[in-house]
């Protein structure tokens, strides 16, 4: 039975979770350690706290929208009552991959390694939530023909809303980085990871390729992005890991040399670091190549 505050599909085909909608009223549900096999967002209306996130932390303000994909480690600290609402959903519901071209929320909302991952929410977008959240709990209470596909254009309205928010915050504080002294590096080491982080794994490599001490480099990193460059190089091969073991069915075996790793046995440990979870173990759980269509399940 639903709750009246909780709304929740499972997929037929395995009873896991597909697409759950929630309101929550404390932080009870993310004071602790998070690391699920779902997308995640989740608006925090009222209250404000930290956000713990990988390997950094960050603070967020009232009405802000985080957002996480799956098994990126996550928890949510405050000494507040904090209320909002949650939405979940499995790539084999709604694979943010596959339909980067219709959403282009990749790389903005999630999987972004170079921001905090939060949007803060303005009023227009507050009232397009507030819409698209009371459209997605009339479908879910009414099981009837098309119920995916409708369910799925309120989520894609709503990832579309925030994508844009979020860019526009985004290109805000490009503009605010114009007038620090590091904007130039900054920008080099991003595309400098993003074309050589299959094959240089090493921060000392970016320091030669950039022409700057190693240390001075790191500080770089740590002012600007929070992360050590170590973890930055990480975080990007993991989210390379993850999209090849979701789209393809290519053996771990070939995805770990195709990402610089010679020994599969190595880059299964490292991905296990990273994720809390296996490679295998990944594909078994988050999917893989299942997403054949935009109807999901």
């Amino acid at each position: 039975m639903n709750h009246p505050n909780a709304f929740t599909i499972t997929n037929p085909q395995n009873g896991n979770l597909a697409f759950k909608l929630f309101h929550f009223f404390d932080n009870n549900h993310y004071d602790h350690l998070q690391r699920n096999n779902y997308y995640s967002l989740i608006w925090v209306q009222k209250g404000k706290g930290k956000v713990k996130a990988d390997f950094a932390e960050h603070v967020f303000e009232e009405n802000s929208l985080l957002a996480f994909s799956p098994y990126q480690p996550f928890m949510i600290c405050t000494g507040e009552i904090i209320e909002g609402v949650a939405i979940h959903f499995h790539p084999d519901f709604y694979c943010i991959h596959m339909h980067q071209q219709e959403v282009s929320c990749n790389g903005v909302l999630f999987n972004n390694i170079y921001q905090p991952p939060f949007t803060i929410i303005n009023s227009s977008a507050e009232a397009t939530f507030n819409m698209v959240i009371e459209q997605m709990k009339t479908e879910m209470q009414n099981i009837g023909l098309a119920q995916y596909e409708l369910l799925i254009s309120y989520l894609k309205i709503f990832l579309i809303t925030a994508s844009r928010l979020k860019k526009e915050q985004l290109s805000e504080t490009t503009v605010d980085l114009t007038n620090a002294k590091e904007p130039a590096i900054l920008q080099t080491l991003k595309d400098s990871i993003e074309l050589n982080f299959k094959t240089k794994h090493s921060p000392s490599h970016y320091a030669d390729m950039l022409n700057i001490s190693a240390k001075a480099l790191a500080k770089l990193s740590k002012t600007h992005f929070n992360k050590t460059l170590t973890d930055l190089i990480s975080e990007r091969i993991i989210i390379e890991a993850k999209r090849e073991l979701y789209l393809t069915n290519k053996a771990v075996k070939e995805i770990a040399y195709e990402l610089g790793y010679e020994d599969e046995h190595y880059f299964s440990r490292f991905f296990k670091a990273n994720a809390d979870i296996s490679p295998q173990g990944y594909r078994e759980t988050v999917g893989f190549a299942k997403a054949t269509a935009a109807t999901g399940i």
